[in-house]
Parts: C-alpha cells; structure tokens; sequence
C-alpha cells in the first residue's frame, strides 16, 4: 500500500517536472495520512498541493522540505478560516467585468514548456514582429494540447501498436520522403499560386483533396489550424486522406497544469476554488445552497433606434418587480442601432446618443434594478468605438454620460469582454461569426443542416482555442491583444451574440456567450457551454438568462402585447 501511494505521490510531482527525495515523499505520505485522504481523493489532493507548490516564487525542480512545508500550513490555515467564519457568500465582492485590454498577455515558450508573461506595454498599433508572435502561440498553444491528447501521445510501453503509431511530423520532416504517409499540424492558407497549404513553424506544404472523401466535422477556414493526414508526393504536394479540427483540450486539464497562472489579470483562481475540493467544493456548493435564486440576463441586438425596444425592456423590467426577481447582472449586446452611423451625419449621431439616454431614463425609473443590478454593454460591429477591429474599445463615453451618471452599476466593456464570478469564467463576443466563417469556409461536409452548422461553429471555436480563426485580410485583429480572443483555457460558458451565432459555455468555472444575428441555440461541447440568445426584437422579445448556480442557462420569451 505504502508503495502504491510512493508511486502515486511521484507521479503526480513529475507531471509538474518536480523531483522529489524520500525525505520530501515521505512527508508528502505523512500529510495524506495527517488528513486521512481516501484512496480516491488520494491524486487529486496531492495534485493541489503540487501545484500549490509551483505558485510559490522560490521553487526548485527538487522539491524542497521547507517550502513544502510552508505551503501546506499555508492550505490548513486557508480551511481553519474558512471553516469558523463561515459567512454568507457575497456576489458583490466576487463579480468581475474584465476588458480585452486590461487582460494581461502570455506568450508560450517552447523552451521553458508554459507561458511567460510578455515584459513592457502593449500597444494598439503593434509591430510585424508582434504579429508573427500572435499567430505562433496560437499554433504552440494547440500543439502542446494535441500532444499531451491521449489519442497522439504514444505509450510509454513497447507495443506492436506503438510501432504502428503515426505520430505528427513537421513540413521540414517532408523533404526527400515520397510516398510515405504523415500526419501534420498546421495554419490553412493560400500561397501565392492561390492553392490551398499546410504552414507551420518549418515551412509549408502544397494540399491535394482529390482522394479525400470528406472532412471532419468542424468549419475550416483560411487562417484556422488542421490536423492533416496525407501521403507526400513527387510532385511536393500531400494527397490528403483525412482533416480534421485539433482536439479540445477540458479546462479542468488546463487548469491542473497552469492553475497558477493568471491569465485574466485578476488574480489566479485559488486552488481550492478550481480543484474543487475542500474549501473549493465547499464554495461551489455554497454557490448552489445560498444563491440558488441569482441570475444573469443576456441580451442581443438592443435596437434602441427600434419603437418596440424600449416596450420589450420595460416589460422585462415589469416582470422582474412584480415577481421579486432581481437579476444581479444584466449583459446588453449591440448593435444598439439598425444601421451603421459610424460615418453618419451629427443629427443620426445625436439621435444614437438621445436612445441611450432614454435607456438611462428608463433603468433609473425602476429603482430596485438601477439600485442591485450591474449592467454591462458591449458594443456590436455597427457601434461607434474608436476602432473596427477586434478587440473593439468600449462604447464612446460622450455618447454614454447620461448611463454612467444615472446607473450606479453600469460598465462599458471592449467586445469581447470577460466576467469572473467566483471560480466561473463567462466570455461576451458579440460578432456575426456565422456569416463570416461560412464565406470564407474552404472545407465542410456536404449537405449540412442548419443544427449541424450551430455544433460545427461551436466546435470549431472552442477546438482552434480562439474567437477569430481567420487570417488577418478576412478579419483584422489588434496583435498585442489578440491574446484576448483566445479560448484557452476553456471557460465555463461562451456567449457569442451574432447576427449569425452565439455561444456560452456552461462547466462550473467556464462559460462563452456569443451574440450573433444567426438562429439562437444552446450547446455543450467539451464541458464548455455555448449560447446565442439571439435578437432581442423579432415576433417577441427574447433573451436568455444564465443561472450560476446550476451553470445553464434558458431561452426567455416574452410576447409583445397586440396593441403594440
């Protein structure tokens, strides 16, 4: 038993590149059984005290005794606080609103094997240098997914299956080798001849679909990544017997290996709360037993310029007072105008900025939600900011001051935008994805239906790890913050609001809300759950609410009364 456990403990330190002595195991054995750890607790507890471990800032690859010690009376004061205070959860003070360019930027290293914070500021313009870079971490960040996928990585033990393995080869692996089959990783592009290739680190490589039958499932697009498998030719092409999207890497695998890495600049998620185990699952069942009754609302296409919108939000704010509900967070989506005025005369701009103003009016009116509710806008790709690519500033605050100065809780978010509510990580986009993925889409089944087409865009995102799996001439993006774009690692629900799709994913801890003009849907892929509310005015207004404590979310329909 003892040895299973020394087995155990060893391997879970060597996944994080630690060593350990048998002065440190043994003490590693003697917390186990300090706490009496069942067996089936046994790895995922010594995982959290390992990457405890790796959060302190005077860490070895040999374990040191003293270090590991500090860490774990560090952990057992964590639970004794928590276990006497035992006060009530309170949203307000674990509620984030995080704008694309206050997220801090990581880039991979392939020498160190994890992301290092980039030093300096960035800027909006960015350099070429930045642009090569942005597109190199997207490709690493995928490789080292599909690497450690127990479908690529090979078994450590001899095997005719292992002899058997196709492994993935880089384009350079190519040369001088016809006729044998490879399997490769890499960006989809034209070169200059205007034929469809394979690029990655090493150079690229000329495509031949003659003898494939069929894609995998998934969009492939001009700029997004594939797994290719082909056999190299004479003529310095790959006839291509198979494509399909890398896989999905979970957030709780993410999150094991780079827990204490903090990518949304607000302060890595505690260990307990993400391993989900003690005070962690405490916190997740506490979420579930005291505020089992809050909600979030999701709104998209608020047409302020449209008669019927502001009848729809009264109603929807009519409806919350007399039921006694509150929602704590309400996300409303642009675009707030039918038409572009980004070029408009003053009078259509004065006009953008008087809806906003009776929006402003409108929420003050209800004093209750003016009051508890925070309110988050995000602007569409038809608003006024001051840029078009992605990620988009916030609204103009000119056009907003009534808004800022009559809701005590409003915040103008970039497009996309992200919130934090304890260990739960929402991601807002709002973009006519759909649309623009389909033209410009160079493999799919054929014959596919709409509700395929919804899962092929879900998966497609949350397998490229990315927003905008497009190269930069279909969709220009900001370098030095596209790393604000990525979906990785996974977050509990994406809401992707969209005149074409929307997406928001639904694990505890990880969400996507995408806005898009296409048909609204809810999916679940990779525990990532993916919703689309769709537009707000149409034969009814509708929205949808996300409900954290159950991490789902629902389709809201209210009926537009016949006098209106």
């Amino acid at each position: 038993m003892a040895d299973d456990r020394q087995r155990r403990i060893l391997k879970v330190f060597r996944k994080f590149s630690y060593s350990l002595g048998s002065e440190v195991s043994q003490r590693v054995e003697e917390i186990l059984d300090e706490n009496e750890i069942a067996d089936e607790e046994l790895e995922s507890t010594i995982e959290l005290l390992a990457l405890e471990y790796s959060k302190q800032e005077d860490v070895n690859m040999k374990v040191d005794l003293n270090v590991l010690e500090r860490v774990y009376q560090g952990m057992r004061s964590q639970t004794e606080q928590a276990n006497e205070e035992k006060e009530l959860l309170d949203p307000e003070s674990h509620l984030y609103v995080i704008n694309a360019f206050d997220m801090p930027l990581w880039h991979w290293s392939s020498e160190m094997g994890t992301f290092t914070k980039a030093p300096g500021p960035l800027t909006v313009s960015g350099t070429p240098e930045s642009r090569i870079l942005a597109i190199r971490d997207r490709l690493n960040i995928i490789k080292q997914c599909v690497l450690r996928n127990e479908h690529f990585a090979p078994s450590t033990l001899p095997s005719e299956d292992r002899e058997k393995l196709v492994t993935l080869k880089s384009t350079k692996q190519l040369l001088g080798r016809a006729g044998q089959r490879f399997l490769l990783l890499g960006m989809l592009a034209h070169n200059k001849e205007g034929r469809l290739c394979i690029e990655d680190s090493d150079g690229s490589v000329e495509l031949d679909f003659s003898k494939l039958d069929e894609p995998g499932d998934g969009l492939f697009t001009e700029g997004s990544f594939a797994l290719v498998e082909g056999e190299y030719t004479e003529e310095a092409t790959l006839e291509i017997i198979a494509i399909g999207q890398p896989p999905c890497e979970p957030r709780e695998t993410s999150r094991s290996i780079y827990g204490h890495i903090d990518f949304l600049g607000k302060g890595a998620t505690s260990l307990l709360e993400d391993v989900g185990v003690n005070i962690g699952h405490a916190c997740n069942f506490r979420v579930r037993e005291e505020l089992p009754d809050l909600h979030f609302f999701f709104l998209s296409d608020v047409w302020l310029d449209h008669p019927q919108t502001l009848f729809g939000l009264q109603k929807m704010f009519d409806n919350c007072i007399e039921n006694s509900f509150i929602p704590k967070l309400i996300v409303l989506c642009g675009n707030f105008t039918r038409q572009s005025i980004s070029h408009g005369n003053s009078r259509e701009i004065q006009n953008y900025q008087e809806n906003f103003e009776a929006l402003a009016d409108l929420i003050a009116s209800y004093k209750p939600i003016a009051r508890e509710t925070h309110f988050v806008f995000v602007p569409g790709p038809l608003d006024i900011t001051i840029n078009g690519t992605l990620p988009r500033h916030r609204l103009l605050s000119t056009l907003v001051s009534r808004l800022q100065t009559k809701v005590p809780k409003v915040h103008f978010a970039s497009n996309p935008c992200r919130i934090k509510f304890f260990d739960q990580e929402i991601v807002i986009f709002r973009e006519d994805t759909m649309l623009r993925m389909l033209r410009h889409v160079v493999g799919v089944k054929p014959n596919v239906n709409s509700e395929n087409l919804k899962r092929f865009l879900v998966q497609t995102l949350l397998d490229q790890g990315h927003l905008s799996p497009l190269t930069i001439n279909i969709q220009p993006t900001l370098p030095d913050y596209d790393h604000s774009l990525r979906l990785y690692p996974l977050p509990t629900v994406v809401s992707s609001l969209s005149l074409t799709g929307a997406i928001a994913g639904g694990l505890i801890g990880q969400q996507l809300v995408m806005a898009d003009k296409y048909d609204r849907y809810k999916i679940t892929y990779t525990g990532c759950h993916v919703l689309n509310p769709g537009s707000f005015i149409g034969n009814s207004f509708v929205f949808a609410t996300y409900k954290p404590a159950e991490a789902n979310s629902e389709e809201c329909i209210l009926e537009m009364d016949s006098e209106e």
